[in-house]
């Protein structure tokens, strides 16, 4: 089993002794380390369309990393999609900042623009107008989450979303 070492190296948990006391020859020994609990990555992007697939196939390897199941997988490239998209086509923003934190429990994304928030002065759909082209995004997404929160700023908008595991 190869597990990350704190200075990046990898190390084989099948060889490496787990004390963190020197080897004979006086070498210090490389401390083992668990896989950690809670895995946090960020991106900062260009808020343009070709951005959306790079956020997408970074969550797939998010997923991939922690091993999770196909369903979380769908889940996750669904909701980041949406939420970057969004920010890419209305927010004004010239980037994005997408965060990805996974634990055991959950998979959270925040998508984070410096755009200005418009209000909308009116719904574009009524209800579930299954005609729309537009206008069931933020629907979807919090469909797939256990959590879903939306804060418009001056400084920008940040919305987060959780996922169960």
């Amino acid at each position: 089993m190869i597990c990350p070492s704190p200075g990046g190296a990898s190390v084989d948990a099948g060889e490496a002794p787990v004390d963190g006391n020197p080897q004979e020859d006086g070498n210090p020994r490389e401390t083992v380390r668990p896989r950690p609990s809670r895995l946090t990555t960020v991106i900062e992007l260009p808020a343009t369309a070709r951005s959306v697939p790079l956020v997408r196939r970074l969550a797939r390897a998010v997923t991939r990393t922690r091993q999770l199941s196909e369903a979380a997988e769908e889940a996750l490239t669904a909701v980041v999609t949406e939420l970057a998209t969004n920010a890419v086509l209305h927010s004004g923003s010239p980037q994005i900042t997408v965060m990805f934190e996974a634990d055991d429990a959950s998979l959270t994304v925040v998508v984070r623009d410096r755009g200005r928030w418009r209000a909308r002065p009116a719904p574009r759909c009524e209800g579930a107008d299954m005609d729309a082209a537009f206008g069931r995004g933020l629907a979807l997404v919090d469909a797939y989450c256990v959590d879903m929160s939306v804060r418009p700023s001056p400084q920008g908008t940040l919305v987060r979303a959780v996922i169960a595991l």
